[in-house]
């Protein structure tokens, strides 16, 4: 008993201290009214007007955020269940979107549209009112990450988005985003070109180059939705992020508008992007890199009736013996170097249909000799 005694003391004396320390800032509160419990709500500030710039950027997404939508897709995906068994999986996903014109097209990514795997996808648009639209793919681009959906929806529900050019953009000027990011649509974020002139890769693997860098917040969900300038024109389509976690870490991308405009009307007038090919289809690059082809295009296959078979062009083959026998490989055209089916893509783009470029292969494989054969470039290879 004795020994607990000391130990209680002080806490006791704490207590009636701290007591006695309420009382007297109580009453002090109630003479000076600031603690009253009256029970009644207080009175509210009114609002100072907005600042320029915060009155700026309320009109622009009240004028910006009736052309951006919301994508759904529903694919549904083969799965193995064991040796003898498959079933099949259906995964819902998001995206962001906008509307082109008042027909109905609606421009996303083709990453959005084509999940990767999947066996059968349908889609679904829901407009900023919240109006649902079942939807149809009209065409792809996965070199560029584009894709237009149609929807059947009446003219005065569509507000196509205002265009603008990427051409003249400038480091540091004012950008905005507006999508669907996490499935929270109608999402606004806002910052700034951090640069100009870079360069990601496609779904298939692809360089898109003059991309448009950003720090404006872009996340899962962003993707196919628009980059506005301050103006509210389109400036970019927002197709990526730099991100170890997956989430924003103020390096965004999107593909400038300038391509956007080019693809899209390819893609609602013929389905597809028009550009001149050689004729040929390539070793994907994993495969080639396999068979010791590390730069370079391998050439697979010729295409029939092409310019490319009537000059010889060769494919790689599997002989009897089981062994590969490489075809060429696609080394320059006209001169400039092609690394990658990246630079091979990127180069055709400056030529049409018709036009007869000087193509340098080696033949032979890694040891052989190196020729250079004119070939009149073809239409879309399907």
């Amino acid at each position: 008993m004795n020994a607990s005694a000391p130990t209680r003391k002080p806490v006791i004396l704490a207590l009636a201290l701290g007591a006695a320390l309420g009382m007297t800032l109580s009453q002090a509160l109630c003479q000076t009214g600031a603690g009253a419990a009256s029970g009644s709500r207080r009175a509210v500030q009114p609002r100072p007007p907005l600042a320029a710039d915060e009155q700026a950027v309320v009109e622009l997404f009240e004028a910006a955020s009736p052309s951006v939508v919301h994508v759904a897709t529903k694919a549904v995906f083969e799965r193995r269940m064991g040796p003898f068994f498959s079933g099949q999986q259906v995964a819902e996903g998001t995206g962001s979107g906008f509307v082109w014109d008042t027909q109905g097209h609606i421009v996303t990514n083709s990453h959005v549209v084509v999940p990767d795997g999947s066996e059968e996808v349908s889609y679904s648009v829901i407009l900023s009112d919240g109006t649902t639209y079942p939807a149809t793919l009209v065409g792809l681009a996965p070199e560029d990450d584009l894709a237009v959906l149609k929807i059947d929806a009446p003219r005065e529900s569509l507000h196509p988005i205002p265009l603008g050019s990427s051409e003249d953009l400038k480091v540091g000027q004012r950008v905005l985003a507006i999508g669907t990011p996490f499935g929270l649509d109608q999402t606004l974020t806002t910052g700034v070109v951090s640069a100009l002139g870079r360069t990601v890769v496609s779904p298939i693997g692809v360089e898109i180059s003059g991309v448009i860098q950003t720090d404006a917040a872009i996340n899962p969900g962003n993707s196919g939705g628009p980059l506005l300038d301050s103006a509210g024109r389109l400036i970019g389509v927002n197709t990526a992020i730099q991100s170890p976690s997956g989430a924003s870490a103020g390096i965004g991308f999107a593909i400038p508008s300038d391509t956007v405009n080019d693809t899209v009307a390819q893609l609602i007038e013929f389905g597809r992007k028009l550009r001149p090919q050689l004729g040929i289809l390539r070793v994907d690059p994993p495969i080639a890199a396999r068979l010791g082809v590390a730069r370079g295009v391998l050439v697979g296959d010729v295409v029939p009736g092409t310019d490319a078979e009537r000059k010889g062009l060769r494919g790689t083959l599997m002989t009897r013996d089981g062994r590969v026998s490489l075809g060429d490989i696609i080394t320059a055209i006209d001169d400039k170097p092609i690394d990658s089916y990246s630079d091979l893509i990127r180069t055709l783009e400056r030529y049409k249909e018709g036009d007869v470029v000087d193509v340098t292969v080696l033949r032979g494989g890694r040891r052989g000799s190196e020729i250079t054969i004119p070939i009149r470039l073809v239409g879309p290879v399907r």
